[in-house]
């Protein structure tokens, strides 16, 4: 079967195409949020209408205008490698200096926005993220068109688990019924991860907090879950620090019938492993 083109789908004129730009958006600077963490956060509304905030349409590269009013974007966020979700497409009005551009959004795409996954080699081009569009069309396929929104990645396994601070509080807050399904009856241990300087939090998840859904959902709401060193951070940090720079994972998952006991000799067990009571945020 023969692979569809990003044009079969856009039906762009040539001329249309010359006037168009793409954006291929990974990251919010050096060391910055995702997008498409970002984008997972935002509200449905504004994803089926491609108006996410701050998602896209960013005026200028250095002094550089991005865009000129008149041009068409094709504003597309990473997924993984050479994957990418198309999230939005709009004329340009305006470009303020150093901001936003100001952009209207072409209704005619708007079925697809959330939708539409196609690969793309974006190739070595560094900090750049606005191109012609006409340097990636003809080589762009549609890899597949889905039946909803895009929700996050499905639920890969125990052993695969690993969280960016957005992307659980998209599963949290969605109710992704996969992951849902997987974390709300299980018991475990689990691993926090400060991305920014490497300290680690060993916790455990047990009937008595609710199984590990409901344990990583207060650290959604809050930052902290209640944990002494964690509540530190947050009261002088900021809940922000927490929401780009921690990450979650699970070292050891069981299901609801094991003694709680077993759970929290495990935790410990961990604590000990990793030396997270002496270099960590555990304290006891």
């Amino acid at each position: 079967m023969n692979a569809i083109r990003l044009n079969d789908l856009f039906g762009l004129s040539g001329e249309e195409i010359e006037r168009s730009k793409i954006e291929l958006n990974m990251q919010n600077g050096a060391g910055g949020m995702s997008y498409i963490d970002h984008w997972l956060t935002c509200h449905e509304y504004d994803k089926q209408r491609g108006t996410c905030p701050e998602c896209g349409y960013w005026g200028w590269y250095g002094n550089q205008r991005n865009f000129i009013p008149g041009q068409w974007v094709f504003s597309f966020v990473r997924l993984r490698e050479d994957e990418w979700l198309f999230t939005s497409a709009a004329e340009v009005i305006d470009v303020p200096p150093h901001s936003f551009a100001v952009v209207e959004v072409m209704e005619r795409y708007k079925p697809f926005f959330g939708r539409l996954v196609i690969q793309l080699v974006k190739g070595q081009t560094f900090a750049r993220y606005t191109f012609n569009l006409s340097k990636y069309i003809e080589d762009s396929r549609v890899k597949t068109i889905l039946p909803a929104l895009y929700g996050g990645d499905d639920f890969p396994g125990y052993d695969k688990v690993r969280l960016s601070y957005r992307q659980l509080a998209a599963i949290v807050t969605s109710g992704k019924r996969d992951w849902v399904a997987a974390l709300a009856h299980q018991k475990a241990v689990y691993l926090l991860t400060d991305q920014q300087n490497g300290k680690m939090y060993v916790g455990s998840a047990t009937s008595d907090c609710g199984m590990l859904l409901q344990r990583w959902r207060s650290y959604v709401e809050n930052g902290h879950g209640g944990n002494q060193e964690l509540v530190r951070l947050v009261k002088e940090k900021g809940f922000e620090y927490v929401q780009t720079n921690f990450h979650y994972s699970i070292l050891e998952n069981y299901n609801a019938k094991v003694d709680d006991r077993i759970i929290l000799e495990r935790e410990s067990w961990w604590k000990e492993l990793l030396h997270t009571r002496t270099f960590g945020y555990n304290r006891n």
